[in-house]
This record gives structure tokens, C-alpha cells and sequence, in this order.
């Protein structure tokens, strides 16, 4: 067995264990004794998350003069990738709440609001309080909207009641998708574990829940008393060819069915009765515990700001960005970074990781007047849950790819433990050096 402290991270290494705090730390060091570059320019970021907060720290460090503000009218920061943790009895709702202002740094201004208008020919955002903000340059870090309302008879007033989980939408809901789950693993019946067919954020999340149910049921000695299916939005199970083969065999050695091509689409809570879009025509089932993930898209003031791709992902409205450097292709001035970006991969935390510096160097030139060569590959990671206290590291680019922090020590599609230590102690730290822009 390889010993932990022998573990050296690749430059790709943004799940690290303590092995990985030195290099994160210089990192941080490396990146403070770069020569700043002078500057007037006004700098609007909205959104407050993960991609949006980094950015802010980085940039304050790289710019000497410049006026950043960030705007985001969410008081509380929610680190997402614990709500799966959450949703599974594994971590209190608090594990994922801190204050917004715990993160930014000093000379960066808040405006604890939301945009109502981007105007980019203007070069204009209208705050819903009434303010108009003129910028030089404009980052877009939204993330995504959740659209509930998309499904018929559904509410998030039921989640955690008759049988209903949404661990997306919230670290209380989270803690309330625990509670329906936890009555499914003992009581039994129909699981029916859904995925929406638009892009979402971390696509691995729908079958974490799955495995998670599962595996806590086989412990529990409950699980001869379910039926469990999965109900996938195309004809795979993951966005990865191998890795979709990977989840089919472990769904057959588990007795997960996977349902493939049903989209949620209605629900009837007093019946528990779902209605699934499938190739052959709608498709009712009753069920006795339903996890219900909802489509997700671009806030709707990125909808109606002509920054949305005209001919992709129509309905969706992702930023129309170049996939390498993400800065919009008709609006120089624009980027946009995290959920929002409109690119094939890179809806996770640890995209974020590799798209913020980009988005960084690119715009520090720009305001330099030179050009930059950092590219974003499409690096996407998802610890992959299977059971408590095994995970999968998958890690992979654009082209699908597969792209291992630590080749020849972890393999990416072994359900090990070392795996699991990383999604449930190291990512934390490592999310929040990221946030200070130390990682």
C-alpha cells in the first residue's frame, strides 16, 4: 500500500491531501510576487460564489488601482459540494453555511444585490434597488438558476415530507432530503432517483444520492425492502463513455435499475405518482421515495441580456464565451466564469479552480494591453460517492479524457477510501484556499 505521505499533486491536483497544502501555499506565494499592473478600471463581478470570490481575491492582488466590485445580494456562501454529505445524515446543514463576507477581501465593495438589467453595449448593470453600475470590465459568475416551477405539481414546501427529496436546492433541504430518505431505507418500497436533461452542476451529484441511499440501506439491513431506480436523462448514466460503463456495471451488481431516457416532467404528491417524457411518449410510476433534481439554466437577467449562445443549448442561456479563454465572443470586455459559462464541461467546484486563474490572466493583460497563453482544457472532477467511505476520483477534460491527479497511485475508476477521505475532508480546505485565491 503506497504510503499517504509519498502522494506528490500533478498541477492538477486540486483534491490533494496535506500533501497538497504546500504546494497550495506556494501557490499563494508564487502569485503574490507577481509585478502589479496599474490600473483605473472599473471591474463589476457579479456573484459571490465560489468563481465569483476567488476571482476577487486574485485580481485584487494583480491590480494596483482598480475599483472591484461584487454583486450579490445573498448574505450566506453555500460550499455545494456538501449538500450530498447533507442529504445522507453524513454532515449537520451548517457544514455548508458561512457568511459571504467571510470571504472577500479588503478594497473589494459589496453591493448586497442582484442585477435586474445587463446592458453590455452600454456597459451597464441595473441593480433591483435601482442603482446603475458602469463598468470597464464585466465577470459574470451567476452560477445557475434551479427551475422548480418546470415540474408540474411539485414544491419546495414538500421536500422532506410523503417520500419527496431536492438536495439541490439548499443545505436545509438537504438536511430534509435526509429526512424522506432516511424513512425510505427503513420503511421500503419505490426509489425513483432523478436527473433533469438540461446541463447542471455536478452531474455526479444525482447518482452520489443514489449510491448513498443504497448503501446506507444495505447497512441498516433494509435494503431486500427496495426497489431502486434510476432514472437517467438519455441512454447513459455519466457524460464520460467509460465512466457511464463503470456506473452501469456497479447499478448491476447493486440491483439499481437505470431507467434511461425518462425526464421528470409532473408529479401528484397525495398519490405519489410521477409522469416521466420518455422517446415513446409519457410514462406514469408510483413511488414510494422520489429524489427530484429540476432543469437548471442561466438567472433569467442573463436570459434577456443578449450574452446567452443564440444556437446552443437554446432555453438554457449559458454565456456565448470561447471555451479556452472564456471571454464572450462579441463582447471583448465580458468573461464569464463557473456555472454560467457556456462551454461542454466545467460545471463543478473544481473546474472553478482551473477556469478562475484563466479568466485572471487573460484579463490582467487585456488591461495591460498584451495578450495571455493560460487556457481552460475543460477540466471537470467528480469524487464519485459509491458507498460510505468509497469513492471513484474521476477527473476529465473536454474530449472526455481522463485525467488523474496522482496516475499510478489512484486509479480513477476503483471505488477506494483514499478516494472518499478526499470528498470528505481534504476538498473542503482545498474549496476554501480557492476562495482566498491561494489555490
Amino acid at each position: 500500500m503506497t504510503d499517504m505521505k509519498d502522494f506528490r499533486p500533478s498541477r492538477r491536483g486540486f483534491l490533494g491531501l496535506a500533501a497538497g497544502a504546500g504546494a497550495l501555499a506556494a501557490a499563494g506565494t508564487a502569485q503574490e510576487v507577481q509585478a502589479q499592473v496599474a490600473t483605473s478600471a472599473h471591474i463589476v463581478i457579479l456573484g459571490a460564489g465560489a468563481a465569483g470570490t476567488a476571482l476577487a481575491n486574485r485580481l485584487v492582488r494583480r491590480l494596483d488601482g482598480a475599483r472591484i466590485t461584487i454583486v450579490d445580494g445573498r448574505k450566506e456562501h453555500w460550499y455545494q459540494p456538501g449538500f450530498s454529505l447533507i442529504a445522507a445524515g453524513l454532515k449537520a446543514p451548517n457544514y455548508s453555511v458561512s457568511q459571504t463576507t467571510d470571504w472577500l477581501p479588503s478594497g473589494v465593495e459589496l453591493k448586497q444585490d442582484f442585477a435586474a438589467n445587463i446592458d453590455p453595449e452600454a456597459k451597464t448593470v441595473a441593480l433591483q434597488g435601482g442603482e446603475v453600475l458602469s463598468y470597464d470590465y464585466l465577470v459574470v459568475a451567476t452560477g445557475l438558476t434551479l427551475d422548480h416551477a418546470a415540474i408540474e405539481g411539485f414544491d419546495l414546501d414538500l421536500v422532506g415530507k410523503e417520500g419527496i427529496g431536492a438536495l439541490y436546492a439548499g443545505p436545509d433541504y438537504a438536511a430534509k432530503t435526509w429526512q424522506a430518505a432516511q424513512a425510505y431505507t427503513e420503511t421500503g418500497g419505490v426509489g425513483l432517483f432523478t436527473r433533469p436533461v438540461t446541463e447542471m452542476k455536478c452531474a455526479g451529484a444525482p447518482l452520489k444520492h443514489t449510491f448513498l441511499i443504497d448503501d446506507i440501506a444495505r447497512k441498516a439491513g433494509g435494503r431486500s425492502k427496495m426497489d431502486v431506480h434510476y432514472m437517467a436523462q438519455n441512454d447513459t448514466l455519466f457524460g464520460v463513455p467509460i465512466v457511464s460503463e463503470k456506473v452501469r456495471m456497479l447499478f448491476g451488481q447493486r440491483q439499481i435499475t437505470p431507467e434511461y431516457s425518462h425526464v421528470l416532467k409532473a408529479m401528484d404528491p397525495g398519490a405519489k405518482r410521477a409522469t416521466f417524457a420518455t422517446p415513446q411518449g409519457d410514462v406514469e410510476m408510483d413511488y414510494d421515495y422520489i429524489h427530484v433534481i429540476p432543469p437548471q439554466r442561466a438567472p433569467q437577467v442573463i436570459r434577456d441580456s443578449g450574452l446567452s449562445w443564440a444556437d446552443k443549448w437554446v432555453g438554457e442561456g449559458w454565456m456565448e464565451v470561447d471555451m479556452a479563454n472564456l471571454r464572450h465572443l462579441r463582447y471583448p470586455e465580458v468573461f464569464a466564469v463557473g456555472d454560467i459559462a457556456g462551454v461542454p464541461k466545467g460545471k463543478t467546484a473544481a473546474s472553478v479552480k482551473w477556469q478562475v486563474p484563466v479568466v485572471e490572466d487573460h484579463l490582467v493583460a487585456q488591461i495591460a494591453g498584451t495578450t495571455a497563453d493560460s487556457a481552460y482544457d475543460g477540466y471537470t472532477s467528480c469524487p464519485l460517492i459509491t458507498r460510505v467511505g468509497r469513492a471513484m476520483l474521476v477527473e476529465f477534460d473536454y474530449h472526455n479524457n481522463l485525467v488523474p491527479s496522482f496516475p499510478g497511485i489512484i486509479a480513477p475508476l476503483e471505488e477506494l477510501w483514499v478516494s472518499w477521505l478526499m470528498k470528505e475532508i481534504a476538498l473542503k480546505a482545498t474549496y476554501n484556499a480557492m476562495l482566498r485565491g491561494r489555490a
